[in-house]
């Protein structure tokens, strides 16, 4: 058996701005949703939930059930053929569960903090005909959203870990983008 990985400090003030970090990500989303499921309230409330806590609501079982009804709103479009509205409802998802976020070192632990721009940005691409083009801008837009104590936060985990087809790669990208160290002005 391994050892338990080392532990972050993670104050309430910094999961509730990840958690607003990551409603903003979804929030850009879900007209997708309402577009192509309609009537499906699931992912809107999830990310409506996650805006409460990060606006200062307790973090409560209703806030974990929103994430997982938005895990079924996603399954449930993806069975009806509509991709990016799946991964629209799987950015809702995210931003419900970055409330949730451990303070473990652990790589996976990167996906609580990203993962909803990750999902955002693979929506916008779908619903663009696949153009990847689009995701890059959305994960552009994304570090533009992402203040100093999100990056903060992210950078005291290890980065982002392999796999999870595209919407890792996203996450990959945004997670390096936001590691690097701003440009200088030169001088």
């Amino acid at each position: 058996m391994g050892e338990d990985p080392a532990r972050i400090e993670l104050g309430r003030d910094e999961l509730r701005a990840v958690t607003g970090f990551a409603a903003a990500c979804a929030r850009t989303v879900l007209a997708l949703v309402e577009r192509d499921r309609p009537g499906d309230g699931r992912p809107r409330a999830a990310v409506d939930a996650a805006q409460a806590f990060a606006d200062g609501a307790e973090r409560t079982r209703v806030l974990r059930d929103r994430a997982w009804a938005a895990q079924r709103a996603a399954h449930d479009a993806r069975d009806a053929g509509a991709a990016a509205a799946s991964e629209a409802a799987r950015a809702a998802m995210a931003a419900a569960g970055a409330a949730f976020l451990h303070p473990l070192a652990r790589a996976t632990q990167v996906r609580h903090v990203l993962g909803s721009a990750a999902h955002a940005a693979r929506a916008l691409e779908l619903d663009a005909g696949d153009d990847p083009a689009v995701g890059a801008d959305r994960i552009a837009r994304a570090r533009d959203l992402a203040g100093p104590v999100v990056v903060g936060v992210l950078r005291r985990y290890p980065p982002a870990p392999g796999g999870g087809g595209r919407v890792g790669e996203l996450l990959r990208q945004l997670d390096a983008s936001l590691r690097r160290p701003p440009a200088s002005s030169g001088g």
